[in-house]
Parts: structure tokens; C-alpha cells; sequence
């Protein structure tokens, strides 16, 4: 939380004395926001357009602007009974510009350089347990980049602007960027993709990770983290099955235990919400996937069965496994849904995939947790649940479906 405070040279009221009328905790943490200074991050740190707050040449005031808001409720004087003539002209354009907030004058007597601000904000942010949040995502071209800018913006208009963005390239300097979140009092990372994740396990152990942007992990990158994986919660794939085609009863899936051992455990119960029954094989290599899918297709009835495709680099194989599913199934009627965005432009029903923006807001949110309770509420893999959802329209008509009401999809294949 911020808040806009005058600090002057001269005036005579300490902040002693305006202590009793807040809670200690608040007042540290409004404290902590408002002397916030600019550290610069080194060259290899910085994307071309990140943004680090307070921006240079922009007043405190004018950097902060963006979460005033949120404190009005909490303070209970209207402007202006605590104006003073004093203030400056930066403060008085700050409060005409919003004027449902209210403004407490912190006034310290004395000379103010720039040394003592940093002390007094390291002291009161360590005192209140105040801190900021980082985001480290791969420094990486496009498609790519646009997606984690798309996370980013939607973290950065979740947190009100307590973010710092890091690009980190495979030669990153763990030791420079340590120093950088530091100085930041950076008490929680957001660690986008395997890059992201690589360099935010090296970092100081104090510092809270909030994982996102991958698809799965090992057991002991999991360990006491909280990752929020690409891949799409089975409960939101099986229950946009059962909007399309009511009458399924079965759903069938091949997947790699060492991938997706998680997932099936979410899926085996939100199937029997769902009042479906999921038939799973095992698979830890081409020729065992291939073998399972040969069976799925033999025994499956088209009229109630439908299989699914995870995300799963074995079992899910792009060159060899999908062409084959997707002739087969075809030639069998039989709907097949995924986990993956880019198999509904070759052919299957559907498939959901990451609302970029909404996932930043909830990666935001969980840090934002982290920093109002010190630790993970919950450590382990989450599936994705800020979804939007693929059709293909083709497939659907194939199928016999019901598919005109294109608006009720985000995107739809063949493309019009």
C-alpha cells in the first residue's frame, strides 16, 4: 500500500508525533512507500521498455499516483482540513488530480539529503515488513516475448505498480541481479518460464518465488514453491466437454507419470464431478503411447467416449502421435479435445488456452499474498484456470455439434 506524504525542511510536527493517530504497521508501510529512491539495475537486467517506479525526472508523488486510491478509505479526514499552505506545488497538483483522497502531512524538521531518506526507508520498510516485487522472465525473441509481456502488464495492474521487471539471458550475473533486488527490498520474485525459474532458485533464500509461465516441473524444483503451470485445469477442459457434447460418458488419455502424475490426480476427480469416468494409460516412451492409442481407438464408441491430449511431451509427440490421432479419430468420428492451443488449427474439437493478462493478475495476486503473510500459502502445482478457449469449427460440423454460436468462443478454426 502507498500513500502520498509531504516531507519538508522546516515545519515543526515529527513524525512522533503523528504516530498515535494510525497503527504502527500502516504508518511504517505508507513511510516505507513514499521514501522509496531510484536504484539503478545493470544493463543485462533491463528490457528495453521495463519500468522501474519511481521512473527518473518524476517526482515520488507523480511515480505513486497510481495506487492513491486505495488508501482513501482508510484515512478518515477529507482534504481539506490537513492542507496546509506550505505544500508545494507537485503535492497540490497530486491531490486536485484525485480528489476523493485524503493526504497526511509527514513533516520532518531539519535538513533532509539524500542519505538519510535511504536509511529512514530501509528502516521503516525492514520495521514494517514492507517490501516489493520482481518480475524475472526470459530475455528471449518473439512470439515469446509477447506473451511475457502480456503476463507482465497483467501483474503490474494487479500490484498498482510494485514491480520491477528483469529480463535474464543464460549468462545472467547472479551475483549483480541479488544486489539489485536488494536494494529494492525486493521480498518476493515472480520467476516466468524454465529461464526465469533456472535464475530465481539461485537467489537469496529470504526471497519469496512465485513460479509461472511453464508447463510442468521436476519434484524438487516444486519443493516449497508455488507453480502455476500453462497447462489448462482438467475440471475447466472436462466440463466445456460436457457444454459440447452432453452425451459423453467417457473420456480416455495417454501421459507420461513423471509429467503429469499431478495432473491426473486433479483430473481422476474433477471427471467424477463431472459424472465421467477417465480411463488413463500409462506411457514413458513413444512406442508405449503408440501402442495405448492403438487400443483408445479400437475400443472407443463415438457416441460417448472422447480422448484427451495433455500436455506431455511423450505421449503428445507433434510429428508422429498427432497425425495419427487426428486420422484416426476422424475416420472413427470420434472427438478428440487437448491441452494445447496450437492442435485446434490441426484438427482436434478444442482446447483452452492462457488469458496472458488475467494469468498476471493472478500471479500478482499470489505474490502480493506472499508479502502480506511472509510466506506460500500453498506450495505444489496449480493448473491454469485463466483460461480462453479454441474451436474448430470443422471438426465440430464433422462431429455433428451444435457449434453456431461462434461468440461463445475466443478464437475459432478455420479462421474466417
Amino acid at each position: 500500500m502507498k500513500i502520498i506524504m509531504g516531507m519538508f525542511t522546516t515545519l515543526s510536527l515529527s513524525c512522533a508525533e503523528l504516530f498515535p493517530r494510525l497503527r504502527v504497521g500502516l504508518v511504517a508501510s505508507l513511510l516505507a512507500a513514499s521514501l522509496l529512491i531510484e536504484v539503478a539495475a545493470p544493463a543485462w537486467a533491463i528490457q528495453k521498455d521495463a519500468v522501474f517506479l519511481p521512473h527518473e525526472n518524476v517526482s515520488v508523488l507523480e511515480a505513486n499516483s497510481g495506487v492513491i486510491r486505495d488508501i482513501a478509505p482508510l484515512l478518515p479526514s477529507p482534504v481539506s482540513q490537513l492542507l496546509e499552505p506550505e505544500y508545494p506545488p507537485e503535492v497540490m497538483s497530486a491531490i486536485e488530480a484525485y480528489p476523493d483522497v485524503v493526504v497526511f502531512p509527514i513533516q520532518v524538521a531539519g535538513p533532509v539529503d539524500t542519505t538519510t531518506r535511504r536509511n529512514l526507508a530501509n528502516k521503516v520498510a525492514q520495521a514494517s515488513g514492507g517490501g516489493s516485487i520482481a518480475v524475472i522472465y526470459p530475455d528471449i525473441g518473439e512470439p515469446y516475448r509477447s506473451v511475457f509481456t502480456q503476463i507482465i502488464d497483467g501483474i503490474q495492474a494487479k500490484a498498482h505498480g510494485r514491480v520491477a521487471n528483469f529480463a535474464v539471458g543464460p549468462n545472467v550475473n547472479v551475483g549483480e541481479l541479488n544486489n539489485s533486488l536488494r536494494l529494492r527490498n525486493t521480498r518476493v520474485v515472480i520467476a516466468l518460464g524454465r529461464q526465469g525459474v533456472k535464475v530465481a532458485s539461485t537467489l537469496d533464500s529470504n526471497i519469496g518465488i512465485v513460479v509461472g509461465g511453464v508447463f510442468t516441473s521436476t519434484e524438487n524444483e516444486v519443493r516449497n514453491l508455488q507453480v502455476n503451470s500453462l497447462s489448462p485445469d482438467p475440471a475447466l477442459l472436462f466440463s466445456r466437454l460436457k457444454g459440447l457434447m452432453p452425451k459423453v460418458r467417457r473420456v480416455f488419455t495417454v501421459y507420461d507419470p513423471r509429467q503429469n502424475a499431478w495432473m491426473m490426480r486433479l483430473a481422476k476427480e474433477a471427471a467424477r464431478a463431472q459424472g465421467l469416468e477417465l480411463t488413463t494409460y500409462e506411457a514413458q516412451d513413444l512406442r508405449s503411447a503408440m501402442q495405448a492409442y492403438q487400443q483408445i481407438l479400437a475400443a472407443a464408441d463415438s457416441s460417448e467416449d472422447a480422448l484427451w491430449l495433455p500436455q506431455d511431451s511423450t505421449t503428445v509427440e507433434d510429428s508422429t502421435v498427432l497425425p495419427m490421432v487426428l486420422q484416426e479419430s476422424w475416420a472413427r468420428n470420434l472427438a478428440v479435445f487437448s491441452s494445447s492451443f496450437g492442435h485446434v488449427k490441426r484438427g482436434v474439437l478444442f482446447s483452452l488456452y492462457p488469458n496472458n493478462v488475467e494469468l498476471g493478475r493472478h500471479l500478482a495476486g499470489s505474490a502480493l499474498d506472499f508479502l502480506a503473510s511472509g510466506e506460500n500459502d500453498a506450495s505444489g502445482m496449480f493448473p491454469l484456470r485463466e483460461v480462453l478457449m479454441a474451436v474448430n469449427l470443422r471438426t465440430a460440423k464433422h462431429l455433428g455439434l451444435n457449434s453456431s454460436r461462434p461468440q461463445s468462443f475466443d478464437m475459432a478454426f478455420p479462421e474466417q
